[in-house]
């Protein structure tokens, strides 16, 4: 029986993971970051209290020597995944934008209450290794994932194991650059992926592209008001035969493939796992996507070698806890 953790900014859920994967039990609490560090690892123990029995009031003090045993024993262990990098080996919290975290170990008080291993890692890297283990690409050994929302963010697993580079920071996918010079990026570069191939980029796409295009259904769909539009109108109006909306389209899946021939052309991992808001359009680009990937892939020494598949992740907002508590 393993613990799992996702904590984000606003919430942190929980559950109870068996050793397929599969969730038995929930439980979740909104992230109080009202007293610092504190106060967000009183939540990481009173999601764990939830889930094991032993008392679901908000912890305000910690007991290094608990005194009741959890009905269904103690974990076999505890994984926590975090927004932010980590430094798994001790614990720690290096960086996490969002949580009053830096430099603080949030591992220490749920080691002693519960008397098992706690182990951290990065919540794209968790997310990657729970599609191995239950997801789309459940039985791959070489995986990179692909999350699409507000930015671009990913996983790299190789030989089933994640791959967080010298610093525990790899596998931040949307900061490689496909433009150079390109649209400014929040990082501090130009032309990364994510200015494009994000549910943000694909925003500055439509509006580039509506400005120009006065008659198109987009500007009927969000009420003359361009700041309403989003992922959701643009391929609502692409399916609706729109002239506009198919060219804003078709560039994001040019952009989107840039990207991923490039991952395959470094990598060629077994597969390509693509998840993310707008991962659920994926009966709308995968078709066009998985063209363009192919035409910009490394040659292949023959049409019979094996290649990476790209296929579409299914574990949504579990994949973070699954992937926790398989660390």
């Amino acid at each position: 029986m393993r613990i799992g953790i996702d904590l984000g900014g606003t919430h942190t859920a929980a559950a109870i993971v068996d050793e397929s994967g599969s969730i038995i039990k929930r439980a979740e609490t909104p992230t109080d970051i009202s007293g610092g560090a504190e106060t967000v690892i009183a939540g990481l123990l009173y999601v764990c209290g939830s889930l094991m029995g032993v008392g679901t009031e908000v912890v305000d003090h910690y007991d290094p020597q608990p005194k009741i045993q959890p009905a269904g024993g103690f974990p076999q262990s505890i994984g926590i995944g975090v927004p932010g990098t980590v430094d798994a080996e001790k614990g720690e919290v290096i960086f996490a934008p969002n949580l009053p975290l830096k430099g603080v170990n949030i591992t220490r008080e749920l080691q002693k209450k519960y008397a098992c291993p706690v182990r951290l890692g990065n919540d794209a890297n968790c997310a990657a290794l729970g599609e191995t283990v239950a997801g789309g690409a459940k039985g791959a050994k070489d995986v990179v994932l692909i999350t699409l929302g507000t930015g671009i963010g990913g996983g790299i697993i190789i030989g089933g194991n994640l791959h967080t580079g010298v610093s525990g920071a790899a596998g931040e996918l949307g900061h490689m650059v496909i433009t150079a010079g390109g649209r400014q990026c929040g990082c501090g570069r130009k032309g990364c992926w994510e200015t494009y191939a994000s549910a943000s980029g694909l925003k500055k796409t439509a509006d580039e592209i509506m400005k120009a295009n006065a008659d198109s259904l987009l500007w009927k769909l969000c009420d003359s008001d361009a700041e309403k539009v989003n992922g959701r109108i643009v391929f609502e109006a692409y399916r609706g035969g729109d002239g506009a909306a198919r060219e804003i389209v078709e560039q994001y899946i040019e952009q989107l493939a840039a990207g991923i021939a490039n991952l395959i052309n470094i990598l060629e991992p077994e597969m390509i796992c693509v998840g993310g808001g707008i991962s659920n359009e994926w009966e709308s680009i995968s078709k066009l996507l998985l063209a363009r990937v192919d035409a910009e892939r490394f040659p292949r020494a023959s049409d019979q070698s094996p290649q990476t598949r790209i296929v579409r992740a299914t574990l949504s907002n579990d994949a973070g806890i699954i992937g926790a508590a398989m660390l």
